[in-house]
Protein backbone atom coordinates (compact mmCIF):
# COMPACT_ATOMS: atom_id res chain seq x y z
CA UNK A 1 0.00 0.00 0.00
CA UNK A 2 1.13 3.69 -0.85
CA UNK A 3 2.69 5.06 2.36
CA UNK A 4 2.56 9.04 1.07
CA UNK A 5 -1.22 7.70 0.67
CA UNK A 6 -1.33 6.61 4.49
CA UNK A 7 0.44 9.98 5.54
CA UNK A 8 -1.52 11.88 3.57
CA UNK A 9 -4.91 10.72 5.40
CA UNK A 10 -2.94 11.20 8.72
CA UNK A 11 -2.48 14.86 7.86
CA UNK A 12 -5.71 15.78 6.71
CA UNK A 13 -7.42 13.66 9.06
CA UNK A 14 -10.59 12.93 6.50
CA UNK A 15 -10.57 11.50 2.75
CA UNK A 16 -13.34 10.40 0.37
CA UNK A 17 -12.57 7.35 -1.38
CA UNK A 18 -14.28 5.14 -4.74
CA UNK A 19 -14.14 2.18 -4.80
CA UNK A 20 -11.53 -0.15 -4.64
CA UNK A 21 -11.35 -3.69 -6.55
CA UNK A 22 -10.22 -6.82 -4.14
CA UNK A 23 -9.42 -9.95 -6.09
CA UNK A 24 -11.65 -13.26 -5.00
CA UNK A 25 -9.36 -16.24 -4.12
CA UNK A 26 -6.49 -14.67 -5.49
CA UNK A 27 -4.51 -11.68 -5.26
CA UNK A 28 -2.76 -9.27 -2.85
CA UNK A 29 -5.18 -8.82 0.65
CA UNK A 30 -7.95 -6.38 0.53
CA UNK A 31 -6.15 -2.28 0.27
CA UNK A 32 -9.48 -1.28 1.94
CA UNK A 33 -9.21 -3.87 5.00
CA UNK A 34 -5.10 -2.38 4.80
CA UNK A 35 -6.33 1.04 5.23
CA UNK A 36 -8.47 0.40 8.16
CA UNK A 37 -6.14 -1.15 9.53
CA UNK A 38 -3.36 1.58 8.87
CA UNK A 39 -5.25 4.12 10.00
CA UNK A 40 -7.09 2.73 13.30
CA UNK A 41 -10.55 2.91 11.96
CA UNK A 42 -12.53 0.78 14.18
CA UNK A 43 -15.84 2.02 13.48
CA UNK A 44 -17.63 1.38 10.38
CA UNK A 45 -20.69 3.25 10.43
CA UNK A 46 -23.34 2.32 7.72
CA UNK A 47 -26.76 4.56 7.59
CA UNK A 48 -29.47 2.61 5.83
CA UNK A 49 -32.45 4.91 5.33
CA UNK A 50 -35.17 4.96 2.32
CA UNK A 51 -34.19 7.90 0.18
CA UNK A 52 -38.11 9.07 -1.86
CA UNK A 53 -38.57 8.06 -5.22
CA UNK A 54 -36.38 5.31 -5.13
CA UNK A 55 -38.33 1.87 -5.83
CA UNK A 56 -37.78 -0.83 -2.48
CA UNK A 57 -39.57 -3.69 -0.69
CA UNK A 58 -39.53 -1.50 2.28
CA UNK A 59 -41.02 2.21 3.55
CA UNK A 60 -40.06 3.84 6.46
CA UNK A 61 -36.74 2.09 6.93
CA UNK A 62 -33.92 3.87 9.22
CA UNK A 63 -31.46 2.55 10.95
CA UNK A 64 -27.44 2.57 11.47
CA UNK A 65 -25.34 -0.61 11.65
CA UNK A 66 -21.96 0.05 13.75
CA UNK A 67 -19.08 -2.81 12.90
CA UNK A 68 -16.17 -3.27 14.60
CA UNK A 69 -13.51 -2.55 11.73
CA UNK A 70 -10.12 -4.24 12.80
CA UNK A 71 -10.43 -7.43 13.99
CA UNK A 72 -12.47 -10.59 13.68
CA UNK A 73 -12.24 -13.16 10.18
CA UNK A 74 -12.61 -10.42 7.86
CA UNK A 75 -9.33 -9.10 9.65
CA UNK A 76 -7.87 -11.80 6.97
CA UNK A 77 -5.41 -13.29 9.13
CA UNK A 78 -4.98 -16.90 7.08
CA UNK A 79 -2.33 -19.13 6.85
CA UNK A 80 -2.34 -22.83 5.05
CA UNK A 81 -1.08 -25.41 7.87
CA UNK A 82 -0.38 -27.80 4.96
CA UNK A 83 -1.47 -28.37 1.24
CA UNK A 84 -5.28 -28.69 1.49
CA UNK A 85 -5.85 -27.36 4.97
CA UNK A 86 -5.93 -23.74 5.60
CA UNK A 87 -6.82 -21.93 8.97
CA UNK A 88 -8.70 -18.42 9.48
CA UNK A 89 -8.13 -16.88 12.96
CA UNK A 90 -11.14 -14.95 14.80
CA UNK A 91 -9.50 -12.89 17.00
CA UNK A 92 -11.71 -11.28 19.51
CA UNK A 93 -10.58 -8.76 22.02
CA UNK A 94 -12.03 -6.62 25.29
CA UNK A 95 -10.01 -3.57 24.04
CA UNK A 96 -11.45 -3.55 20.87
CA UNK A 97 -15.10 -4.69 21.42
CA UNK A 98 -15.43 -2.31 24.28
CA UNK A 99 -14.12 0.21 22.38
CA UNK A 100 -16.79 -0.43 19.47
CA UNK A 101 -19.79 -0.42 22.02
CA UNK A 102 -18.90 3.00 23.79
CA UNK A 103 -18.84 4.50 19.99
CA UNK A 104 -22.34 3.10 19.38
CA UNK A 105 -23.93 3.78 22.72
CA UNK A 106 -22.74 7.63 22.50
CA UNK A 107 -23.84 7.67 18.98
CA UNK A 108 -27.18 6.91 19.75
CA UNK A 109 -27.18 9.10 22.74
CA UNK A 110 -26.08 11.81 20.58
CA UNK A 111 -28.60 11.30 17.32
CA UNK A 112 -31.43 10.53 19.72
CA UNK A 113 -31.47 6.83 18.93
CA UNK A 114 -33.31 4.70 21.61
CA UNK A 115 -32.78 0.92 20.48
CA UNK A 116 -29.41 -0.98 19.83
CA UNK A 117 -29.34 -4.79 19.11
CA UNK A 118 -26.14 -6.39 19.91
CA UNK A 119 -26.12 -9.25 17.04
CA UNK A 120 -23.70 -12.32 17.58
CA UNK A 121 -22.92 -16.02 17.32
CA UNK A 122 -22.52 -16.60 21.04
CA UNK A 123 -24.48 -19.94 21.36
CA UNK A 124 -22.04 -21.95 19.32
CA UNK A 125 -18.80 -19.27 19.57
CA UNK A 126 -18.91 -18.98 23.34
CA UNK A 127 -15.86 -17.43 23.88
CA UNK A 128 -15.24 -14.74 20.92
CA UNK A 129 -18.72 -13.77 20.25
CA UNK A 130 -19.17 -14.30 24.08
CA UNK A 131 -16.57 -12.11 24.83
CA UNK A 132 -18.32 -9.45 22.20
CA UNK A 133 -21.74 -9.44 24.17
CA UNK A 134 -20.04 -9.28 27.84
CA UNK A 135 -17.95 -6.65 26.43
CA UNK A 136 -20.97 -4.72 25.12
CA UNK A 137 -23.14 -5.58 27.56
CA UNK A 138 -20.48 -3.79 30.49
CA UNK A 139 -20.45 -0.77 28.17
CA UNK A 140 -24.66 -1.01 28.01
CA UNK A 141 -25.15 -0.59 31.18
CA UNK A 142 -23.89 2.65 31.69
CA UNK A 143 -26.64 3.95 29.17
CA UNK A 144 -29.66 3.13 30.79
CA UNK A 145 -31.39 5.66 28.50
CA UNK A 146 -31.04 2.99 25.55
CA UNK A 147 -32.34 0.32 25.41
CA UNK A 148 -29.81 -3.21 24.73
CA UNK A 149 -31.29 -6.08 23.50
CA UNK A 150 -29.56 -9.22 21.27
CA UNK A 151 -30.13 -11.40 18.45
CA UNK A 152 -28.37 -14.45 17.51
CA UNK A 153 -27.21 -13.29 13.77
CA UNK A 154 -29.33 -15.88 11.55
CA UNK A 155 -32.50 -14.91 13.26
CA UNK A 156 -31.43 -11.46 13.00
CA UNK A 157 -31.48 -11.75 9.37
CA UNK A 158 -34.79 -13.32 9.33
CA UNK A 159 -36.17 -10.50 11.09
CA UNK A 160 -34.69 -7.95 8.96
CA UNK A 161 -36.39 -9.08 5.72
CA UNK A 162 -39.68 -9.70 7.47
CA UNK A 163 -39.71 -6.38 9.31
CA UNK A 164 -36.77 -4.13 9.32
CA UNK A 165 -38.41 -1.44 11.13
CA UNK A 166 -38.15 -3.08 13.87
CA UNK A 167 -34.37 -2.31 14.08
CA UNK A 168 -33.27 1.17 15.24
CA UNK A 169 -29.56 0.64 15.51
CA UNK A 170 -27.73 -3.00 15.09
CA UNK A 171 -24.00 -3.23 17.15
CA UNK A 172 -21.94 -6.10 14.61
CA UNK A 173 -18.45 -7.42 14.92
CA UNK A 174 -16.56 -7.22 11.62
CA UNK A 175 -17.79 -9.94 9.35
CA UNK A 176 -21.39 -9.96 10.34
CA UNK A 177 -21.44 -6.49 10.32
CA UNK A 178 -20.30 -6.31 6.72
CA UNK A 179 -22.67 -9.08 5.39
CA UNK A 180 -25.97 -7.62 7.55
CA UNK A 181 -24.72 -3.72 6.60
CA UNK A 182 -25.34 -5.06 2.50
CA UNK A 183 -28.62 -6.91 3.09
CA UNK A 184 -30.45 -3.78 5.04
CA UNK A 185 -28.91 -1.67 2.16
CA UNK A 186 -31.51 -4.38 -0.66
CA UNK A 187 -34.22 -3.37 1.49
CA UNK A 188 -33.87 0.02 -0.08
CA UNK A 189 -32.44 0.30 -3.11
CA UNK A 190 -29.24 -1.46 -3.13
CA UNK A 191 -25.67 0.09 -2.40
CA UNK A 192 -26.07 2.58 -5.09
CA UNK A 193 -28.39 4.68 -2.67
CA UNK A 194 -26.45 4.23 0.99
CA UNK A 195 -23.27 5.58 2.54
CA UNK A 196 -20.32 4.42 4.54
CA UNK A 197 -18.33 5.80 7.01
CA UNK A 198 -15.08 4.18 8.60
CA UNK A 199 -13.79 6.44 12.05
CA UNK A 200 -11.60 6.21 14.14
CA UNK A 201 -9.77 8.51 16.74
CA UNK A 202 -8.21 11.04 14.64
CA UNK A 203 -9.12 10.07 11.23
CA UNK A 204 -12.08 8.90 8.94
CA UNK A 205 -12.45 7.71 5.38
CA UNK A 206 -16.17 8.12 3.68
CA UNK A 207 -16.85 6.02 0.92
CA UNK A 208 -19.50 4.51 -1.30
CA UNK A 209 -19.25 0.83 -0.91
CA UNK A 210 -20.61 -0.32 -4.42
CA UNK A 211 -17.70 -1.77 -5.79
CA UNK A 212 -15.98 -0.45 -9.05
CA UNK A 213 -18.57 -1.54 -11.94
CA UNK A 214 -15.72 -2.30 -14.71
CA UNK A 215 -18.88 -3.55 -16.98
CA UNK A 216 -19.84 0.28 -17.01
CA UNK A 217 -16.59 2.11 -17.27
CA UNK A 218 -16.16 5.22 -19.08
CA UNK A 219 -20.02 4.70 -20.43
CA UNK A 220 -20.79 7.91 -18.20
CA UNK A 221 -23.69 5.69 -16.51
CA UNK A 222 -22.65 5.56 -12.97
CA UNK A 223 -24.93 6.75 -9.67
CA UNK A 224 -22.95 8.86 -7.69
CA UNK A 225 -25.84 9.04 -5.09
CA UNK A 226 -23.74 6.43 -2.24
CA UNK A 227 -20.34 8.56 -2.63
CA UNK A 228 -22.27 11.77 -2.67
CA UNK A 229 -24.46 10.94 0.45
CA UNK A 230 -20.76 9.46 1.78
CA UNK A 231 -19.69 13.47 1.30
CA UNK A 232 -22.46 14.64 3.38
CA UNK A 233 -21.29 12.29 5.85
CA UNK A 234 -17.87 13.55 5.95
CA UNK A 235 -19.79 17.29 5.88
CA UNK A 236 -20.90 16.57 9.37
CA UNK A 237 -18.10 14.94 10.66
CA UNK A 238 -16.10 17.83 9.78
CA UNK A 239 -18.74 19.92 11.28
CA UNK A 240 -20.15 21.72 8.28
CA UNK A 241 -23.75 20.77 9.24
CA UNK A 242 -25.37 23.36 7.04
CA UNK A 243 -23.57 22.42 3.85
CA UNK A 244 -24.35 19.01 4.40
CA UNK A 245 -27.85 19.82 4.96
CA UNK A 246 -27.79 22.06 1.15
CA UNK A 247 -26.77 19.66 -0.64
CA UNK A 248 -28.75 16.63 1.19
CA UNK A 249 -32.15 18.53 0.53
CA UNK A 250 -31.26 19.18 -3.46
CA UNK A 251 -30.59 15.62 -3.45
CA UNK A 252 -33.77 14.52 -2.20
CA UNK A 253 -35.53 16.92 -4.40
CA UNK A 254 -34.18 15.41 -6.91
CA UNK A 255 -35.35 11.73 -6.53
CA UNK A 256 -38.86 13.11 -5.06
CA UNK A 257 -39.57 15.08 -9.14
CA UNK A 258 -38.01 11.90 -10.59
CA UNK A 259 -35.81 13.70 -13.22
CA UNK A 260 -32.21 13.48 -13.82
CA UNK A 261 -31.52 10.29 -12.34
CA UNK A 262 -29.50 7.38 -13.56
CA UNK A 263 -30.70 4.52 -14.98
CA UNK A 264 -30.15 2.04 -12.26
CA UNK A 265 -33.02 3.94 -10.58
CA UNK A 266 -35.73 4.19 -13.11
CA UNK A 267 -34.19 7.11 -15.41
CA UNK A 268 -32.26 8.06 -18.17
CA UNK A 269 -29.82 10.78 -17.64
CA UNK A 270 -26.29 10.59 -17.53
CA UNK A 271 -23.80 10.86 -14.56
CA UNK A 272 -22.53 14.55 -15.36
CA UNK A 273 -26.22 14.93 -16.02
CA UNK A 274 -27.42 13.98 -12.65
CA UNK A 275 -24.25 15.84 -11.60
CA UNK A 276 -25.12 19.38 -13.47
CA UNK A 277 -29.33 19.00 -12.26
CA UNK A 278 -27.93 18.50 -8.28
CA UNK A 279 -25.40 21.87 -9.17
CA UNK A 280 -28.40 23.61 -10.06
CA UNK A 281 -30.44 22.67 -7.48
CA UNK A 282 -27.79 24.26 -5.12
CA UNK A 283 -28.17 27.51 -7.09
CA UNK A 284 -25.07 27.00 -8.55
CA UNK A 285 -23.99 27.92 -12.15
CA UNK A 286 -23.01 25.12 -13.61
CA UNK A 287 -19.77 24.87 -16.50
CA UNK A 288 -19.96 25.34 -19.84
Amino acid sequence: MNTKLVESIRKNRVALKGPLATAVALGPPSINVALRKALDLYANVRPVKNLEGVQSRFKDVDMVLIRENTEDLYAGLEHEVVPGVVESLKIITERASTRIARFAFEYARKRGRKKIHGIHKANIMKLSDGLFLNSIRAVAAQYPDIEYKELIIDNACMQMVLNPRQYDMLLLTNLYGDIMSDLAAGLVGGLGVVPSANIGETTAIFEAVHGTAPDIAGKGIANPTALLMSAIMMLDHLGESNAAREIESALHQMYREGRSLTRDVGGTATTAEFTDALINKLGVPVRS
